[in-house]
């Protein structure tokens, strides 16, 4: 997410892989058998090869208000494949239970009034439908390819699988994030690890950072501040704000989707960016504001309780030649006195770091997905791996330029400041890590209660062979 505050990316995002876990194209097993990198187990999936004859395209199963067509597991299989996955070792029994609870999960969405807008679903659907142009060619063979008979038919067909995915993704992570976790779970949960099954976690590395950004002289940022306000006043004149911000906001992670985000006070936003955005009316436009990422502008589409869904358009003002030059000697200039012991990295980090988040930590970094210091050497993001990989411990890197997705260009230093060679899992040592595990496998627990739950309380009816699927959930209700 371009807002959150944490300044580094780290690859292994466990609680995205758990709350998104259902949607169409990205997961086909069931919750109940995937923790992926983790030491949980399940019973596992029998594949059971499917041999019977059923009616073409009949209606297989119900699930509250959907049904399951035949050639809904030929679609999905498609669409799997679409997305570069691998199908040879799914069987159709093994797909239709994963529809079988996308179709629950949506049917349960719509009852707890979770509400998926179109506007969501069109831009979701224009950011799909560029990569499969981009990785089929065009829109023509895109239609070919999925059987439909023009451009309308597709998109209502694709509209709709979007929609239902987005429900099942929304209704998942209701569940996921009502489950808490108490220090003492978490050390019953370690005590039942085996010895000889503990997780063994690779190398670890604690990264400190300076940061230097090129000063933006005010005339820049006024442009960009004038630019916003034209903005403003045409959409209050009755332009569209969803399409302003597909056209022109700099903000990688909402463009697709018209600038759009759902949030609540706890979103890891920066700070300026939530003041504002809690500070409007329903409906109001903000003025032009600065963040760390460039200027904003705000419209409150919906405020729900504690929640707004908002659009926002980011621009961000150029940077000259000769700022990035002044700012590159500066940062050399930094590295000098830190290896001539003029001042600690640490406190160069506290005195001329530009990056506010680190800077109170000695520049510190702080990891996304656990919330500590260690980073995991084979699971960083690409980019920062090649970065510190070959550092010493307290080596300093040469000054580094980094442009953010943004476009935004600043330099910056990096040291390791501690390796942690790799180890078994230790209950003091790696308490966050543990308790993330304890989390997703209670998660898990709170899933597979949920289908039960659920199973029971709604319609559901499967017809033909597939009633001799041997599925995972009690969909027969045997």
């Amino acid at each position: 997410m371009p807002l959150n505050i944490i300044p580094m990316k780290f690859i292994n995002n466990r609680l995205a892989l758990l709350s998104f876990l259902f949607i169409v194209s990205n997961f086909v097993v069931s919750a109940q058998e995937i923790i992926k990198d983790s030491v949980i187990t399940t019973k596992p999936i029998i594949k059971k090869p499917f041999t019977g004859k059923l009616k073409i395209d009949g209606v297989i199963a119900t699930v509250g208000d959907y049904i399951v067509l035949d050639s809904d597991i030929d679609k999905s299989f498609l669409e799997i494949s679409a997305q570069g996955g691998s199908v040879k070792d799914i069987t159709r029994c093994q797909m239709l239970g994963k529809l079988l609870e996308d179709k629950l999960y949506a049917h349960q969405a719509i009852q707890d009034s979770i509400v998926v807008t179109d506007s969501e679903v069109k831009g979701m659907m224009e950011e799909r439908l560029n990569y499969m142009v981009s990785q089929i060619g065009s829109m023509e063979k895109v239609i070919q390819y999925y059987k439909k008979d023009s451009e309308e038919e597709f998109r209502s067909y694709f509209s709709d699988i979007l929609k239902e995915g987005k429900l099942t993704s929304e209704m998942q992570k209701k569940i996921v994030d009502a489950v808490e976790i108490t220090p003492e779970e978490v050390r019953n949960y370690f005590k039942t690890i085996p010895k000889n099954d503990l997780p063994f976690f690779g190398v670890e590395l604690e990264v400190a950072q300076i940061i230097v950004q090129p000063k933006v002289s005010q005339a820049d940022k006024q442009k960009v501040i004038d630019r916003l306000n034209g903005f403003k006043k045409e959409i209050e004149e009755g332009s569209s704000f969803s399409t302003k911000a597909v056209l022109y906001s700099q903000d990688p992670g909402s463009r697709a989707n018209g600038g759009f985000y759902k949030m609540s006070r706890k979103t890891p936003f920066v700070k300026e960016f939530k003041d504002v955005a809690f500070s409007l009316a329903e409906g109001e436009i903000s003025a032009p504001f600065e963040t760390t990422f460039g200027f904003h502008i705000i419209y409150i589409e919906k405020i729900k309780g504690q929640e707004v869904d908002l659009r926002h358009i980011l621009l961000s003002p150029v940077v000259t030649e000769e700022a990035l030059t002044e700012a590159k000697e500066k940062i050399n200039l930094i590295k000098k006195r830190i290896e001539d012991k003029e001042i600690t990295f640490a406190e160069a980090a506290r005195t001329v770091s530009d990056e506010k988040e680190t800077r109170a930590n000695g520049g510190a970094l702080i990891n996304p997905q656990t919330q500590d210091t260690r980073f995991e050497l084979t699971k960083m993001d690409p980019t920062f791996y090649g970065q510190v990989s070959n550092l010493k411990t307290n080596q300093i890197s040469d000054p580094i330029l980094d442009q953010s997705e943004e476009g935004n260009k600043k330099f910056k230093l990096i040291t390791v400041t501690n390796r942690i060679d790799e180890h078994a899992a230790d209950y003091g040592k790696d308490y966050i890590k543990i308790k993330d595990l304890a989390l997703k496998s209670k998660q898990i627990t709170a899933i597979g209660k949920w289908f039960d739950e659920k199973i029971k309380e709604t319609y559901i009816k499967i017809i033909g062979e597939y009633r001799d699927c041997d599925f995972t959930n009690n969909w027969l209700k045997k």
